[in-house]
């Protein structure tokens, strides 16, 4: 269903990206499955760096965070098949911001949105959005994601 949903909507899932360090992509507990922070990695380069200002551009910040959750769905295939995926029950978004930066809440909206469209009503989720001083590699966001199995 899932896999059908995305072909329609136009939307290719990426190779899975190795781990940066000593965890796993995916793990299965229960009904749930954990994803690990996904950065916004597209063909091995990340598509932002730097903390959010004010005066910067949210609309590349935002569409990144989109690419962390399709990160994330090819995290979920080291575990299972995408069809096998109910739901998203949280999303966890990470910004690197400068103190004066408030709206990390609508770059989180990047994967959210992303969220709703390929999983309808089962996209609609839990969430928190934190303002960070750094992520790693200098990412300017990361997303943790828990699915619903």
């Amino acid at each position: 269903m899932i896999q059908e949903k995305l072909k329609t909507l136009g939307i290719s899932i990426p190779p899975v990206n190795p781990p940066l360090a000593s965890y796993i992509p995916a793990k299965k507990s229960g009904n749930l499955l954990f994803i690990s922070g996904q950065l916004p990695l597209k063909e091995g380069k990340l598509l932002v760096t730097g903390p959010m200002t004010p005066e910067r551009n949210q609309e590349e910040v935002i569409q990144a965070m989109g690419q962390c959750f399709l990160n994330g769905l090819a995290s979920a295939t080291t575990v299972c098949s995408l069809d096998d995926l109910k739901g998203v029950v949280r999303l966890g978004a990470f910004v690197a911001s400068t103190d004066h930066f408030f709206e990390q809440h609508k770059i989180a909206n990047g994967a959210s949105d992303l969220s709703q469209k390929i999983f309808g009503d089962s996209g609609i989720h839990s969430r928190s959005a934190v303002g960070v001083p750094s992520l790693p590699m200098n990412a300017t966001v990361e997303l943790e994601i828990i699915f619903q199995l």
